[in-house]
């Protein structure tokens, strides 16, 4: 399973956001996206699993996606 936080930011980069930018359309503190893709942090509420991947322009389901590959 691919972790929250690198899918956050694989697609932040793929979008061609700055932590910043995504922080600001997601309507969240820059340094709660900053924790949540540096692994700073225990759990994500629901809610801002959501704002972040409608500013993402992805459903949050993809956020969480299983690949079927093993966690390393």
């Amino acid at each position: 399973m691919t972790p929250v936080r690198l899918r956050v930011r694989e697609l932040r980069k793929a979008k061609g956001l700055s932590g910043a930018e995504l922080a600001r359309r997601a309507k969240v503190r820059p340094s709660t996206l900053s924790a949540i893709e540096n692994n700073q942090t225990t759990g994500i509420a629901f809610d801002v699993l959501d704002r972040i991947a409608t500013a993402l322009g992805v459903d949050a389901a993809m956020l969480v996606v299983h690949t079927g590959r093993k966690a390393k």
